[in-house]
């Protein structure tokens, strides 16, 4: 939805928000999120994942990940998928998610450091 700018401190308000957007998919950061987007992943509802991600993240207040696309990962019965590398660069790979499960790995695996085991593939 598109915010009608009123006032130089709603500009500046959008401008701090789309900073954090950016910072968001800067990296390195300790831990790499990224989300396949191969075409069968985008089938399979890769790009509403990527999204879920991105506001899981915020909600949760996330600042030492960076989150990214990549293509196939050559699992497509597995798909949407995504993988989270730590930073002593251990690669934890989740598949068949939907919005639940990755609010659930955020929370649990993301933020608590525990990996959702029930989600690994």
């Amino acid at each position: 939805m598109l915010q009608k700018i009123k006032s130089p401190q709603d500009l500046l308000a959008l401008r701090g928000k789309a900073r954090e957007n950016l910072d968001l998919r800067g990296g390195p950061k300790e831990i790499q999120i990224t989300v396949h987007m191969g075409t069968c992943g985008i089938a399979a509802g890769a790009r509403e994942i990527l999204a879920a991600m991105a506001a899981e993240l915020e909600a949760a207040s996330v600042k030492n990940a960076t989150l990214r696309q990549a293509g196939c990962a050559g699992l497509c019965d597995r798909e949407p998928m995504l993988t989270i590398a730590d930073k002593n660069g251990k690669e934890y790979r989740y598949g068949k998610l939907d919005q639940e499960r990755v609010r659930a790995i955020v929370r649990q695996h993301v933020v608590a450091g525990n990996p959702v085991m029930d989600y690994l593939i």
